[in-house]
């Protein structure tokens, strides 16, 4: 079993910066690709980027590209989601997870291990 962590969510001014960090334990030894999602109130949960199990790869919704950015560090089994330029519609609650399968990293349905999400605010 993996446990994901999500950390450094909270309230910004739009226009401003948050780092978003997804700490994994437990059973690491695999390789995992890792995404982030987020759900706002009233609103089906969404893909926002993720990165394959290499690091290699990275994939982001059009509504965050060149503003996110996704990015893991194996060391120390985190996956970090530096966001900047934040605007009122990207508030919601960001989630980290991880699959160890070959699959689409786009669906949600497609990964095995969750945390337990991070509020994000924009204020106008």
């Amino acid at each position: 079993q993996l446990q994901l962590v999500e950390s450094g969510g909270g309230l910004v001014q739009a226009g401003g910066s948050l780092r978003l960090s997804c700490t994994a334990s437990g059973r690491t030894s695999s390789r995992y690709a890792m995404g982030w999602f987020r759900q706002a109130p009233g609103k089906e949960r969404e893909f926002v980027a993720t990165v394959n199990w290499s690091g290699e790869r990275t994939y982001y919704s059009d509504s965050v590209k060149g503003r996110f950015t996704i990015s893991t560090n194996n060391a120390k089994r985190t996956a970090d989601l530096p966001m900047n330029n934040l605007k009122p519609e990207d508030t919601a609650v960001y989630y980290c997870a991880a699959v160890s399968r070959p699959v689409s990293l786009y669906i949600s349905s497609s990964y095995d291990y969750w945390g337990q999400g991070t509020q994000v605010t924009v204020s106008s």
